[in-house]
């Protein structure tokens, strides 16, 4: 009976630890993060509408950031939910994390656009530093 009762608790505390464990260690892949966000600038870089272009620099913008980043919407939907942290808090590089800063401070400005042409313009530029 005793051997029954640490197996028990051994299971228990295997199981508490495993449920704190944070997200980000469980599923960070930075790489796949920008380039789902590369992805994203590149349709928004060929969106028919400021709506659409700024819809899809949302994506970007959140998928670089992730959901405790500075400028992340939660309504605007995020791609990268199930990928990680976000590709700047997922990036262990100090280089990649300053060229994905770069790209996200790009993006804001292309949401900030009041014109299509200047939000696809932001967008290209955003892909090109990711790609």
């Amino acid at each position: 009976m005793q051997q029954h009762s640490r197996l028990t608790m051994l299971v228990f505390a295997a199981a508490v630890v495993a449920a704190g464990a944070p997200a980000r260690t469980l599923a960070a892949d930075a790489a796949k993060e920008a380039a789902t966000a590369a992805t994203h600038a590149n349709l928004a870089a060929n969106s028919a509408t400021l709506k659409d272009a700024q819809m899809h620099l949302h994506h970007v913008v959140n998928c670089l950031v992730g959901p405790t980043g500075d400028g992340f919407d939660a309504n605007a939907g995020n791609p990268c939910k199930a990928l990680g942290a976000g590709a700047i808090a997922d990036s262990a590089d100090a280089a990649t994390k300053k060229k994905l800063t770069t790209a996200a401070g790009k993006a804001k400005a292309g949401l900030a656009a009041s014109d299509l042409a200047g939000a696809k313009q932001a967008a290209s530029d955003v892909e090109a530093l990711l790609k």
